[in-house]
């Protein structure tokens, strides 16, 4: 009899199952009726619950509490973080332009609020990392605009200069947005530190809710302009009624996450295990940005002539999860517009698969993927374990 196996998620980058404290914690505040608006009973439960998350999530970024503003999600965090329209120490302040890296993810890529026009694409090193010089020759005498560079790679998880680049930004003059959506939980996160504006956050990544993000600065003085306006919920900063048991999940999730982040040996043997196995199965096996230092819980990797729609099959069919990158998008495998700016040539990064880990991976899971791996490569391409990288 076929021994019967677990399905495995190896996929925490495109979004990490919900913990159980979060569940609790949701189906409480779904229980209660009231409007966080409201001034009776139920309603300051309600807002209780919300500004209990909002510490929490502050304390995540090590941010002041009246700094974090509850959105729907990681894409309007950074719709709302992108905006040319500021409000600093209480007058308008409009920005120039916007200079993002060129591995974003897809949500900055469009530039939110900037016109194309005035878009402008930094670029990385082959190990994924912005160039700090082509950064600074490109600000250095612009007039006041917004730089926007994530903290952490969502493929590959190269993690960017994020003090470097705040020390630019401030020393010219210009705003700073970090998109730390894939950092949370696998890094610290610090705003001040970094010099950042603005960080833009989403909970599903790690372990929260999907459906709510956040938008969090580094003073309540310097604020982007609303995206969404109608009440005045969120200090004005975001109109529409709360998603109060989908905030108070956020909350929870965020303290595990900072625990987390503390201390993330446990993903970091498993990636180190993963990685030495996969180079033992493949010698020809390239791990994308292993050069740079990059987050614990994600390995991009291809091996040539495998390609990874093909092995993504594979690997579903054995109830193991991965992906080829991105999960945003379309829905279909295509060529990663990360590993392009990188400089890989374009056959290999139609092989390149992500596997990312995260609060409920075990060893044994990397166990099962190791062990199925050679398998699904003898038969794709059976030269590929004789070849040298």
């Amino acid at each position: 009899m076929q021994h019967q196996y677990a399905p495995i998620y190896l996929d925490h980058n495109a979004g990490a199952p919900l913990r159980d404290t979060v569940r609790e914690v949701m189906i409480e505040a779904l229980s209660d009726a009231g409007n966080a608006s409201s001034v009776h009973a139920h309603g300051r439960k309600a807002r209780g619950r919300i500004e209990t998350a909002r510490d929490q999530v502050a304390r995540l970024c090590n941010a002041k509490t009246r700094a974090v503003t509850f959105v729907s999600g990681g894409t309007e965090a950074n719709m709302t973080a992108l905006s040319p329209a500021w409000q600093d120490q209480g007058a308008p302040v409009y920005l120039d332009k916007l200079f993002r890296s060129a591995i974003e993810h897809p949500s900055v890529m469009t530039g939110g609020r900037f016109a194309v026009s005035d878009q402008v694409v930094l670029p990385v090193d082959g190990d994924g990392r912005v160039e700090l010089d082509a950064l600074e020759q490109a600000v250095k005498d612009a007039d006041p605009s917004l730089i926007s560079v994530m903290a952490a790679n969502n493929e590959t998880g190269v993690i960017q200069p994020l003090a470097e680049i705040g020390a630019i930004a401030t020393r010219y003059g210009h705003f700073f947005h970090v998109d730390a959506v894939q950092a949370a939980g696998r890094m610290p996160i610090d705003l001040e530190s970094w010099q950042a504006d603005v960080l833009t956050l989403s909970a599903h990544k790690f372990g929260g809710p999907q459906g709510i993000g956040a938008v969090v600065v580094r003073s309540t003085a310097r604020v982007p302009a609303p995206l969404m306006v109608g009440g005045g919920q969120e200090n004005w900063r975001r109109g529409g009624t709360e998603n109060v048991s989908a905030i108070a999940g956020f909350g929870v999730a965020s303290m595990a996450a900072l625990e987390e982040a503390a201390d993330t040996r446990h993903l970091s043997d498993m990636k180190a295990k993963l990685e030495t196995g996969l180079c033992a199965i493949c010698p020809s096996t390239v791990i994308f940005g292993n050069k740079s230092e990059r987050l614990s819980n994600t390995c991009c990797f291809a091996v040539p002539g495998i390609p990874a729609e093909t092995a993504l099959i594979a690997f579903d069919l054995d109830h193991i999860s991965v992906s080829s990158g991105s999960a945003c998008s379309s829905g279909k495998v295509s060529v990663s517009h990360v590993l392009t700016a990188m400089g890989v040539p374009e056959d290999l990064a139609r092989c390149a698969l992500r596997v990312s880990m995260g609060w409920n991976t075990s060893g044994s899971d990397i166990d099962r993927f190791l062990e199925l791996w050679p398998k699904i490569v003898g038969r794709l391409n059976p030269q590929a374990r004789h070849q040298a990288a």
